[in-house]
C-alpha cells in the first residue's frame, strides 16, 4: 500500500485537500471497488493509519460451523487459523484484504470514484472559498473569446475560469489575447472541472473597490462614498462626503495634482469620472452632480415628486445636458431627482414665483421644524470674522443687511465685495422673510394711536387704494422704494406707465 500512502501525502500536503475529504475519498473508492469484486460492501472496513500515512480495507466476517455466504461467513477452523485458537462460533473477525486482488473492472471503478469524489470535494472547497469572495476584484488574463464573451485565465491549472459575458463588459473597452484585465467577481458557478466565477468591469462596485485601494481616507472611513452612478466605459459620477470638517472629501479622493483619480481613470481605461461633494439639500446637491457644468440657480418645483429646474448660461447647457443627454441623466440618477435644465432667457419665460425653493427642500429632507434665526452670525456657513465686523458696524440683523445691501451703503474695512455677495446668498437660501400680519398693528396700545395725527380722509382712501406689489422671481411682498427682493436678492425697477 505504499503508493496509496504517497498518494494520501500528495492529496494533503500538495493538493490542500482536507483530511476528512481525503479518508471519505478513498474510502468510497475502496468500497466501491470491493463491491464490485464481491458483490456487496456492507461488511467492508477501511481503517487507516493514525498519522494518515497508510489505509488498508477489511473484511468483517462472522466465525460459523459451516459456510453459507463466503463474503461474510468464515469457518470456525479457517478462522482459529487467523485469529487463534480464543475465537469462538458466532464471533466476528477483520480479514485483511489485498486491493490487488481484486478485478481489474472493480480497480477501475474503484479509480473512477475516488476521481469524482476528490473532483466534487475540489469544486465545493472552492465554491465555498469563492462564494466569500463575492464582491472583491480579480486579475487574469485574457485566454480565449466566444461570442463576445471573454474567458479569463485565472491561474490554478484552469480549475478556476474567469467569465466575463458582453453584458457586464465596458462598453469601449476592447481586450486581446494574453491583456491583464481587472474586474470584480459578481457570481461563482460549479463546472465539470471546477468552478466558473462570473467578472464584471461594468458594476459600480469596480469603481468604488478601485477608488478605495488609491484612496487611504475611504479606506480608513474618513472618507464616505454617499452615492455612485455609472454609464460604464464614459463616464461615472461619486458623491463623497466626511464627518470631519476639516477633511476635504472631494479633495482627497482626487489627490494632489490630480494624481488619485488619474490612477482610477487609468484602470477605467480612460472613463471620465466625476467626483463631488455630497450635500443634504437638494437644491445643492442637484447643483453638484451637474459638474462640470456650472449653474446658476436650482429650484425646486415640486418635491413631493422630486422635480426640479436647473438654470445655466447659455454657454453651459450643454455641458451640463452632455452628450447626448448623459451628463444630466446621470445627475438625474445620481440625485433621484427629475432634473430639468434650462438656460437664463428660457428661464425667464416660464412662471417661477409660485416654487419656493428653500422652503419645499426643507420640508422634504428635514421633518424637523425650522429653526428661527434673525442674525447674520447665526447663518449657516457664514465667516465669523465677517459676521463680527458687521455686528461692530451695527450690522447684525438680517433685515439691516438686506436694506444697506439693496441701497449699497455698506462700507466695512476689512469687509469685501466678495464676502458681502456671500453673506447676502445665503441669507436667500435660508431665510425666509415672513410680511408682519396687518392684524398685529390694529393691537397696538390706545395711547400710541391716539398720539398719532388722524389723517385726511382722502389720504385715508388712497392708502386703502394703494396697490401691493410682488417680487416676480419669488412672489415676495415689495415696495416701491426696494431695488432687490429681500428674499431672493433678485434686482428689478418700477416703471411708471403714462
Amino acid at each position: 500500500m505504499s503508493e496509496m500512502a504517497e498518494a494520501i501525502r500528495a492529496l494533503i500536503s500538495e493538493k490542500g485537500y482536507s483530511e476528512d475529504s481525503v479518508k471519505q475519498t478513498i474510502e468510497k473508492a475502496l468500497k466501491a471497488a470491493y463491491k464490485r469484486t464481491y458483490g456487496d460492501d456492507e461488511n467492508a472496513i477501511v481503517k487507516f493509519n493514525d498519522d494518515m500515512s497508510d489505509v488498508s480495507i477489511y473484511s468483517r466476517k462472522v466465525v460459523v460451523d459451516g459456510v453459507y455466504d463466503p463474503v461474510k461467513e468464515i469457518e470456525l477452523e479457517d478462522a482459529r487459523k487467523l485469529a487463534g485458537d480464543e475465537v469462538e462460533e458466532g464471533d466476528e473477525i477483520d480479514i485483511l484484504e489485498d486491493p490487488k486482488t481484486f478485478d481489474r473492472s472493480a480497480v477501475t471503478v474503484g479509480k473512477q470514484t475516488a476521481h469524482q469524489g476528490l473532483n466534487e470535494t475540489y469544486k465545493t472547497s472552492l465554491m465555498n472559498e469563492y462564494k466569500d469572495k463575492i464582491g472583491e476584484m480579480i486579475i487574469g488574463y485574457h485566454q480565449r473569446e466566444r461570442n463576445g464573451n471573454i474567458f479569463v485565465d485565472l491561474g490554478n491549472a484552469g480549475r478556476i475560469e474567469g467569465f466575463l459575458p458582453t453584458k457586464y463588459q465596458s462598453k469601449l473597452e476592447i481586450y486581446e489575447k494574453g491583456d491583464r484585465i481587472k474586474a470584480l467577481i459578481v457570481d461563482v458557478k460549479p463546472t465539470n472541472t471546477g468552478i466558473q466565477l462570473v467578472l464584471s468591469r461594468s458594476d459600480t462596485k469596480l469603481v468604488s473597490s478601485i477608488l478605495e485601494k488609491e484612496v487611504p481616507e475611504i479606506a480608513d472611513g474618513t472618507v464616505e462614498i454617499n452615492r455612485i452612478v455609472r454609464d460604464a466605459g464614459y463616464r461615472t459620477k461619486i458623491a463623497v462626503s466626511s464627518a470631519r470638517e476639516e477633511v476635504d472629501p472631494v479633495g482627497a479622493c482626487v489627490g494632489l495634482r490630480g494624481v488619485r483619480i488619474q490612477n482610477v481613470i487609468r484602470e477605467l481605461m480612460n472613463e471620465k469620472i466625476d467626483v463631488l461633494k455630497w450635500d443634504a439639500d437638494p437644491a445643492v446637491f442637484i447643483k453638484n452632480a451637474l459638474s462640470p457644468a456650472q449653474v446658476e440657480r436650482v429650484i425646486i418645483t415640486d418635491a413631493d415628486k422630486k422635480q426640479a429646474l436647473a438654470i445655466v448660461e447659455d454657454s453651459q447647457f450643454s455641458l451640463a445636458i452632455g452628450r447626448q443627454g448623459q451628463n444630466v441623466r446621470l445627475a438625474n440618477r445620481l440625485c433621484d431627482w427629475n432634473i430639468d435644465v434650462k438656460t437664463i432667457e428660457q428661464a425667464e419665460e416660464l412662471d417661477l414665483s409660485s416654487f419656493n425653493t428653500v422652503q419645499n427642500a426643507r420640508n422634504l429632507f428635514n421633518d424637523e421644524a425650522v429653526e428661527e434665526i434673525s442674525k447674520i452670525s447665526e447663518l449657516p456657513g457664514v465667516d465669523a470674522e465677517v459676521a463680527a465686523l458687521l455686528k461692530a458696524a451695527g450690522i447684525e440683523e438680517f433685515q439691516d443687511f438686506v436694506e444697506a445691501y439693496d441701497n449699497g451703503t455698506i462700507n466695512v474695512e476689512g469687509v469685501s465685495k466678495e464676502a458681502l455677495d456671500k453673506i447676502n446668498e445665503l441669507i436667500n437660501e435660508n431665510v425666509e422673510f415672513v410680511e408682519e400680519d396687518e392684524s398685529d398693528a390694529s393691537e397696538a396700545p390706545a395711547e400710541e394711536a391716539a398720539a398719532q395725527p388722524e389723517a385726511p380722509a382722502s389720504e385715508e382712501a388712497a392708502a386703502e387704494e394703494e396697490e401691493e406689489y410682488f417680487c416676480p422671481e419669488c412672489g415676495a411682498k415689495i415696495t416701491l422704494d426696494m431695488t432687490h427682493c429681500p428674499n431672493c436678492g433678485v434686482e428689478f425697477e418700477f416703471e411708471v406707465e403714462e
